[in-house]
C-alpha cells in the first residue's frame, strides 16, 4: 500500500496536536521541520506513556539515526494534527517506526497530509555502544505489534 493510501485506521496509535501560530511559516503552512517534531512527540511521548517510566532516565537511551518525510498536502492553522503511529521493525538495538500526519481530529479521515519513518538505535548512556531496548520499552513494543 502506497503511504498516499495510508489511513487513521491503519495506526493503532492516534495522538492530536493544536497547531501554533509559531508553526506557520513565510509561505502560510505548518514549515517542514514542525513535521519532524510531531513524530518525535508522537514517539516518545507514546513511548513515556506506554511504558511507564521516563525513558530518559533509562540506563539505555534511544538515539535518532533516521528520520524522513514525505510531503503530500500542507497543514495550516488554526488547526489540529492527527499522528499516527506504527512498529515497521523491531531489530536487535534498533527500533524503525512509520508515521503519518493527517489534518484535523481522529475521527476524521482521509489520505496522510504527510509520511514519515523514524529509527532509534538504543546504545548504553556510559559507552555509546548499541544495546538492546531497555524492557520498559521493549514491553510497550510489544503491546504496538498487536
Amino acid at each position: 500500500m502506497s503511504e498516499k493510501d495510508w489511513r487513521r485506521g491503519d495506526f493503532p496509535v492516534l495522538r492530536e496536536h493544536p497547531t501554533r501560530w509559531a508553526d506557520v511559516d513565510a509561505y502560510g503552512h505548518v514549515n517542514n521541520v514542525v513535521h519532524y517534531a510531531l513524530f518525535d512527540t508522537a514517539v516518545n511521548a507514546w513511548l513515556i506513556e506506554e511504558s511507564g517510566v521516563d525513558v530518559r532516565t533509562l540506563p539505555a537511551m534511544g538515539l535518532v539515526v533516521e528520520t524522513s518525510c514525505r510531503y503530500f498536502a500542507e497543514l495550516g492553522f488554526p488547526g489540529v494534527v492527527t499522528s499516527g503511529l506504527r512498529l515497521a521493525r523491531l531489530g536487535t538495538s534498533s527500533v524503525a517506526y512509520e508515521l503519518a500526519l493527517f489534518d484535523g481530529p481522529a475521527g476524521d479521515d482521509g489520505p496522510p497530509a504527510a509520511a514519515g519513518r523514524f529509527v532509534h538505535v538504543y546504545v548504553d548512556r556510559d559507552t555509546r555502544r548499541p544495546v538492546p531496548p531497555p524492557d520498559p520499552v521493549r514491553a510497550a513494543l510489544a503491546r504496538l505489534e498487536r
